[in-house]
């Protein structure tokens, strides 16, 4: 019997592997990469990317696992709020006169004002809603951020407003995948916090990209790491777990003493028996959006534009956010500027909805399209370009979400939940929820042979 079992090779589940690498461990991971919802490749100094990529900073659990696994990471220098609309991109000074140097009616204008001053009211006190306490349980500060204005969506604080002023807003919200009718008006404020204040939340890029950091940890644990294996059954005993699943064609079932979760909330509600029937029903109402990303390398030889910038909003478009993944490297950069750049843009939401069922090829000319209106002549630099599309991208935020997590951080038994979808902080919420499971899990073996079983659950 193995000690530990993690099912799924993403952030969460290769962080509590990390942490149980100590124990007689089994990772399962359905795919044939290591990653999950991170994909990220190298090419030269470069990386492609099209899935998550920003991580917390100094003193976070992302910066912790970092330093002990020895990836390098970067605060990230480039802008977080260039904006190009109706065919011009501003990038720097007061964001509050934005809508005054675009091509807007005064009344668009005054409507955009109206609601970026309730806006930031609003981010203001989320601010202090999202700062930690002195002594605080992480599930006690996760909660109080879930309830911050979580019984209406965001489009329901705005209140209506036109297309124009609409576009405005709904890029920064729907990055969670949620549209702004459907994300709830905490989480929508919560982004905005993120974009205009990059020591709130996420701002590091890991050199070499996302993907290095679970892969350094595959890497590290060797066979124990197993590629396409699908798990088609979690059964929890009072003593045991049994881990069913199919590789090359064969069927195997494995018993552990434990199992950590760490597939989509969808998979895992679908594939365990014998969850807590509260924990069970909750999983069943976690609800995702798609997201459809592309990377592009590019080979250009001069500056550009956009060296200095990390993110473009790109309101009205077939994507929202525009990502210069080569910032980083500018950055590091204390001479010529090398040839060549590395992009990714990403459609969340309804954009992911208009793309998903549509071949590659046809995305890609989609997109290759609006970016040569962004940048000009963007497409006659593009050497390499690819598309990935995640039908479960991300969970989102929703009205009464906040009544679930009580539900999902119960006291687990033989199996634990990690993931994403059990916080607000997405990476940084994968790294804690595989980081914590892993250190209960441990305490636990550690004191299992040394206590009778007198039939006390956890």
């Amino acid at each position: 019997m193995k000690d530990v079992i993690v099912v799924g090779g993403g952030l969460a589940g290769m962080s509590a592997a990390w942490r149980l690498r100590d124990t007689d461990l089994m990772v399962l991971e359905a795919s044939t990469r290591i990653g999950g919802r991170l994909r990220s490749e190298r090419r030269g100094k470069y990386w492609l990317n099209w899935g998550g990529h920003v991580f917390g900073g100094e003193g976070s659990y992302a910066d912790k696992l970092l330093q002990e696994v020895g990836v390098a990471s970067l605060d990230l220098t480039g802008s977080f709020t260039a904006l190009s609309f109706k065919g011009k991109t501003i990038n720097g000074g007061n964001i509050n006169l934005y809508p005054f140097k675009l091509p807007l009616s005064w009344a668009t204008r005054c409507e955009i004002a109206r609601v970026g001053l309730k806006v930031m009211k609003a981010v203001k006190t989320y601010g202090k809603v999202n700062k930690p306490r002195k002594g605080e349980d992480y599930r006690v500060r996760q909660q109080r951020i879930y309830d911050f204005m979580a019984d209406k969506t965001f489009s329901e604080f705005t209140g209506p407003i036109s297309s124009d002023a609409d576009a405005f807003f709904r890029p920064t919200v729907s990055r969670s995948s949620g549209d702004p009718e459907e994300i709830s008006a905490g989480a929508g404020i919560g982004y905005f916090l993120l974009v205009w204040d990059k020591s709130a939340g996420l701002a590091r890029n890991i050199v070499g990209g996302a993907a290095s950091l679970p892969q350094a940890i595959a890497y590290k644990l060797g066979d124990r790491v197993k590629l396409g294996a699908e798990v088609v059954e979690v059964v929890q005993h009072d003593d045991h777990v049994e881990v069913t699943y199919t590789q090359d064609g064969n069927e195997f079932t494995e018993k552990a003493r434990y199992c950590v979760m760490t597939t989509t909330a969808p998979i895992t509600h679908r594939v365990t028996k014998g969850l807590d029937p509260i924990v069970h029903e909750a999983l069943g109402q976690i609800k995702y959006g798609h997201y459809v990303s592309a990377a592009f390398l590019t080979n250009e030889t001069v500056r550009q534009s956009w060296d200095d910038v990390y993110a473009y909003c790109t309101p009205q478009r077939s994507f929202n956010i525009a990502f210069n993944m080569s910032n980083l490297v500018r950055s590091m950069e204390a001479g010529n500027r090398s040839p060549g750049s590395s992009f990714m843009v990403f459609s969340p939401a309804t954009l992911a909805r208009n793309l998903i069922d549509l071949p590659d090829e046809k995305v890609l000319a989609i997109y290759r399209k609006d970016l040569g209106e962004v940048f000009p002549g963007f497409e006659k630099l593009i050497v390499e370009q690819e598309v990935q599309k995640f039908r479960d991208g991300l969970a989102y935020c929703f009205p009464g979400r906040n009544k679930l997590q009580p539900m999902l951080t119960r006291p687990a038994h033989r199996i634990y939940l990690a993931g994403d979808y059990l916080g607000s902080w997405y990476t940084e919420t994968a790294i804690q929820t595989g980081l914590l499971a892993g250190e209960d899990i441990n305490s636990k073996l550690f004191t299992d042979d040394l206590l009778p079983d007198n039939g006390f659950r956890y």
